[in-house]
């Protein structure tokens, strides 16, 4: 599959993708050979390594889960794109489907390809062994050493720039990818014979305790990593200007150009009947979601995304209006069909090896409860 480099609004030849095009393989995802699953290597002691995370402990709790596998993306990619302004920033200057779209040559795949990496390309580092995690983590800063502008919005010089590898920015992509997780999974989990619930305060703060890890994984400042969840809304607070509504962010410096009109007018210029293999999928994790997944988030973030008061109000209905669609979306077939496509094969692998070892320890904990004696597991203990 090739396309024909074009000028800038002009037509890029038309293509056609192919199921094959769409499942992709390992490659998509694999950067550095099959990934090592969290206690598939020993630790110097010879304990099993379980990466950052873990058996036992609440992040995988959450991650775990197919409400989170389904919703992730959505919420994920709704609050970097419309919530944290240098994340924003930084995909209107420097992503590649930016690029794409300025040269006229952006399709369909391009898009679904960005969107399948989000959660694929991260897996290895939640569900992964030590090594697997700082892997890819070490990828991963590579790749957003050249994500760095002066302006984050035209409109408002004073915020200054961006650098997504540096310790602000890349604390925040972290955090906007950990706090909606724990929304998605509060708000549309089907669990221990209930409705989706919130967690205990204790179990909360236990997950931000826990992600503590992952900050310090992709760099963040020592001093900002929150262990609770009071810690976590102290530092919106502290950094509320990043988050604060903007018309203008979309817009490139320089040109006025807005980077997110050009990708969708680039990507219906090159339109192919075959692009709605990738239309489907692309649309059941973003605009079919939207709504309910944005009514899943922080009245805050709601805000921060743009949303007026009456649409905020009307997206938390919509969360609860959504359930029973939400149940269906996470039983078995769907959770394949997304798994298959947005996550990849050695995120699948990953995932049921990680099921497995979580379902042992809660099983052995739950033992070892009920005969009233001390839990003995090298797992980690929520």
């Amino acid at each position: 599959m090739s396309t024909v480099a074009t000028g800038h609004g002009t037509k890029a030849a038309k293509i056609k993708i192919t199921r094959e095009d769409l499942l992709g393989t390992e490659r998509r995802w694999r950067r550095f050979g099959e990934p090592t699953p969290a206690g598939g290597s020993l630790n110097e002691d010879g304990t099993p390594d379980y990466g950052l995370f873990g058996p036992g402990s609440v992040a995988w709790e959450v991650l775990l889960h197919p409400a989170t596998v389904v919703f992730l993306n959505a919420a994920q990619s709704a609050v970097q794109t419309k919530g944290y302004n240098p994340i924003n920033a930084g995909l209107r200057d420097r992503d590649p489907m930016a690029r794409k779209a300025r040269e006229g040559t952006l399709n369909m795949l391009d898009v679904f390809d960005r969107l399948s990496r989000n959660s694929g390309m991260h897996a290895p580092m939640w569900l992964g062994d030590t090594k697997t995690a700082q892997l890819m983590a070490k990828h991963l800063h590579a790749i957003h050493k050249k994500v760095v502008g002066d302006v984050i919005d035209i409109a408002r010089p004073e915020l200054g720039g961006y650098a997504a590898s540096e310790p602000r920015d890349a604390m925040w992509a972290a955090l906007t990818e950990m706090h909606p997780m724990l929304r998605v999974y509060e708000a549309f989990a089907f669990r221990d014979g209930k409705k989706p619930h919130r967690l205990s305060p204790e179990q909360r703060d236990q997950f931000i305790a826990e992600s503590a890890a992952y900050m310090r994984l992709v760099g963040a400042p020592e001093e900002d990593i929150p262990a609770s969840m009071d810690e976590l809304g102290a530092l919106y607070e502290k950094y509320a200007d990043l988050f604060e509504p903007s018309q203008t962010v979309n817009l490139a410096p320089g040109t006025g150009d807005d980077w997110f009109k050009l990708v969708m007018h680039t990507v219906k210029q090159n339109f192919h009947i075959s692009h709605l293999r990738a239309v489907i999928p692309y649309m059941l994790q973003t605009t079919v979601v939207e709504l309910p997944v944005m009514g899943a988030l922080p009245a805050k973030m709601r805000h921060s995304m743009g949303l007026s008061p009456r649409k905020s109000k009307r997206a938390a209905r919509a969360a609860k209006l959504f359930l029973p669609i939400a149940w269906l979306m996470q039983q078995g077939p769907y959770e394949r069909y997304i798994l298959r496509r947005m996550w990849g094969p050695d995120s699948i692998r990953l995932l049921e090896s990680a099921r497995r070892l979580h379902e042992q320890t809660l099983a052995q904990r739950a033992i070892s409860q009920l005969a009233g004696s001390p839990t003995h597991t090298s797992a980690p203990v929520a």
